[in-house]
């Protein structure tokens, strides 16, 4: 958890983080943050609909990290005139996938609905691997 990353912007406004967050309670504040500063920065509309929007796409993607994916490895969040882009990267090489999990008389379990959730709520999602292993996914959220 040590390690560093940063809001990625091409303005002044970039400010690297100190550390990674542990819990997708630490990112969604870090998403809040720096959304409330671009769209006020560069007067883009935001409305509340559209954050919270992001905040449960950022929320499942670290989620997931965490559960499927070995750990966050990378976290970044930008703010353009079309979205909010999201990037969280993990240890695992394995692709989420959208089946609603079953147990052996076809009833639906709780959980694995949060890759489903993240593709109806994004624009783009994308999924790459990483050099040294594990793959970094990328949601842009619609701010309108």
């Amino acid at each position: 958890m040590g390690e560093n990353h940063r809001t990625d912007s091409s303005t002044a406004l970039r400010e690297p983080c100190r550390t990674l967050p542990c819990r997708p309670a630490d990112a969604r504040r870090t998403v809040q943050r720096v959304v409330a500063e671009r769209c006020r920065a560069r007067a883009i509309p935001c409305d509340n609909e559209a954050l919270a929007d992001a905040l449960l796409v950022t929320s499942e993607l670290t989620a997931n990290a965490l559960v499927h994916g070995g750990g966050i490895t990378g976290f970044d969040v930008d703010v353009e005139a079309g979205g909010v882009r999201v990037s969280v990267s993990d240890r695992s090489d394995e692709i989420p996938v959208t089946d609603l999990p079953a147990d052996d008389r076809s009833h639906c379990r709780l959980g694995g609905r949060g890759w489903l959730i993240v593709c109806l709520l994004a624009r783009d999602v994308s999924v790459a691997g990483l050099p040294c292993g594990g793959k970094r996914i990328t949601a842009v959220v619609p701010l309108r």
